[in-house]
């Protein structure tokens, strides 16, 4: 078999200011000089590992913390008056905020929700901003189940959880990055590339979303081609949803980029932990370069099982987004313009036109799982350091052409040697939400039996 090479192609409809976020960020100020008291500005990927560090330095006064964008600033929450914690966080340069909320309180409240409210079409997560849960539920969620979810909300306290209804369904979307399918009983089944990664043995493999994995084993670059990949290992429904899929030419070229489009490409030097608050970016093939922001960290997600009427796939530990998403996105990355590598395209509500969530992997739990590192032989630092390798000019003009809006959504736009991107069929939107079984890992049969082709 020929050399491949398995970049990341973007589908061909770009988002409203994408290509301005794609822009060379300028370097944050650190004015050590006031680093006693005035808040520093960061960068998002400075400011989480400054989040990381006072939450290690607080201990349980540490409420969580977000990214405020507009003036670039770090903001702790803490639910200790003790003066000296305060000025401990305020001298690392953060905003210190007091709230009521602890996280040991707001985790037990999310225990109670999982315990008395896991019904299908419904998530929730911790908002930093509010300092409270953000409970979801989708359109599917009436009659007893609405009251049902209301009644564990108010049950919760004052003060500890919101509910709004979302005019969406959650499911699973799959394609995303490069189109990849696989031939099951019944049809065939199409994801998406999220990265590309090396293997714990060395062997060049990429990331994509677990319900891909367990849904077939061999997968193609083309909808009828031979199969050039094998999955390794996935995980879905439980505790994350994420595969790890080995090529099977050991020759292939796999480099760590996300290919926009227009002879662009975005370096992945990098996995990051997401913040709540940061400006991200997320590529499909069914519905282009779209951006956003993290909205909630550590999500949980009630997705209805296809394969059981009465049945819930949960996913737990997700990044929680407003970046909209349709199916055929499915395993695709999250990322950030300076080259961090944050998630991979899960499931949500909604779609670009209305909007809504969309949920996301965390990289950074994916390849400690599995083994793996970013790139060519890991030569990426994994915990977020360094900058990006490399840029393929996608300063100055930005995206640049990256998505033609006036291309078909299954036309790549000129994203050059990419695996499978915007293959023919990709369009058929049908089949989406393909889980099977409550924590059960195996998550056999959770596609086959399909009649036609599926994105998810």
């Amino acid at each position: 078999m020929p050399k491949r090479k398995a970049a990341i192609a973007v589908g061909g409809v770009a988002a409203l200011g994408a290509a301005a976020l794609l822009l060379p960020n300028a370097n944050a100020s650190q004015d050590d000089e006031a680093a006693g008291a005035a808040p520093r500005t960061l960068k998002a990927a400075d400011a989480s590992d400054l989040a990381a560090q006072l939450s290690s330095l607080l201990g349980d006064a540490f409420a969580g913390s977000y990214y405020d964008s507009g003036s670039q600033q770090l903001v702790i929450n803490v639910v200790s008056g003790d003066n000296n914690v305060i000025v401990q966080a305020k001298k690392a340069g953060a905003v210190v905020r007091q709230v009521d909320n602890s996280t040991a309180q707001l985790q037990s409240a999310a225990r109670t929700l999982r315990t008395e409210a896991t019904i299908p079409g419904t998530s929730w997560a911790v908002d930093p901003r509010t300092n409270r849960i953000q409970v979801t539920a989708d359109s599917t969620v009436t009659g007893a189940a609405w009251d049902r979810l209301e009644s564990t909300v108010q049950g919760l306290g004052s003060g500890m959880a919101t509910i709004k209804k979302s005019a969406g369904t959650f499911k699973t979307f799959v394609s995303g990055g490069d189109a990849v399918f696989s031939q099951v009983q019944g049809g065939a089944v199409r994801c998406s590339l999220g990265f590309n990664v090396t293997a714990s043995d060395g062997s060049p493999a990429f990331l994509t979303a677990g319900h891909c994995g367990v849904a077939a084993e061999n997968w193609s670059d083309s909808e009828t081609g031979q199969p050039i990949a094998t999955v390794d290992q996935a995980t879905f429904p439980g505790e994350g949803d994420f595969s790890l899929v080995t090529y099977d030419d050991a020759t292939t070229q796999a480099p760590s980029e996300v290919n926009v489009g227009g002879g662009q490409s975005v370096q992945i030097a990098q996995a990051a932990e997401a913040t709540v608050g940061q400006a991200v970016l997320r590529m499909g093939s069914t519905t282009g370069l779209r951006d956003g922001t993290v909205t909630g960290l550590d999500a949980t997600v009630n997705f209805q099982s296809e394969t059981d009427p009465s049945g819930v796939d949960t996913v737990t530990g997700l990044i929680q987004t407003d970046v909209c998403a349709e199916p055929g996105d499915s395993g695709g990355p999250l990322f950030t313009q300076d080259g961090s590598a944050l998630g991979l395209t899960s499931g949500g509500s909604g779609d670009c036109t209305s909007g809504g969530e969309t949920f996301f992997q965390p990289v950074t739990t994916a390849l400690q799982a599995t083994g793996a590192t970013l790139g060519a032989g890991g030569a990426a630092d994994q915990n977020g350091g360094g900058e990006q390798a490399g840029g393929d000019g996608v300063g100055g003009d930005g995206a640049g052409g990256a998505a033609d809006p006036s291309a078909p959504a299954d036309d790549p736009s000129g994203a050059g040697d990419a695996m499978g991107g915007g293959q023919p069929g990709a369009g058929d939107q049908s089949g989406t939400g393909e889980q099977s079984g409550t924590d059960d890992q195996s998550g056999t049969g959770a596609h086959a039996g399909a009649s036609r082709s599926r994105n998810h």
